[in-house]
């Protein structure tokens, strides 16, 4: 094992989408450990946004990855919504189907966006440095 693997902190990651594929597809996409110093991760899958705003406000979760496309609440407005609402809020990213889609993820306060169809070379970067910048935020933002 490197130094950086026995020092990376363990993650939550939570992925909503309506759909079981695309969440199979980011689990697979990402995998345990999407960079040797971050992780293992731990993953919570939701297919309604009940259960994404129930978790998130239970604690614990260090990363949302939301589907802007699911139904019937889409990940931009639960993204917004946990913005406005929570004040240690996790780390957020938005799955958009079209690059056009980005000034939603704008509007909506992601932290960052990853087209879909997921592509398995560039989201596990995306997570890393995400949960990187996560360690990193101030324990309240109140």
């Amino acid at each position: 094992m490197t130094p950086a693997a026995d020092t990376a902190t363990p993650a939550s990651v939570l992925v909503y989408s309506h759909r079981p594929e695309i969440r199979d597809a980011v689990r697979t996409a990402v995998g345990r450990r999407p960079a040797a110093d971050v992780g293992p991760l731990t993953w919570i899958e939701c297919e309604k946004g009940d259960q994404v705003i129930a978790a998130v406000d239970a604690g614990g979760v260090d990363l949302c990855i939301l589907d802007g496309e699911a139904q019937p609440t889409g990940g931009l407005a639960i993204a917004r919504q946990l913005e406005q609402e929570v004040a240690d809020r996790p780390a957020m990213c938005v799955l958009i189907a079209r690059q056009a889609d980005r000034w939603l993820a704008h509007w909506s306060r992601a932290d960052a966006t990853l087209p879909l169809p997921i592509d398995p070379l560039t989201a596990p970067g995306v997570v890393a440095d995400l949960l990187r910048a996560q360690a990193q935020r101030p324990v309240s933002r109140r």
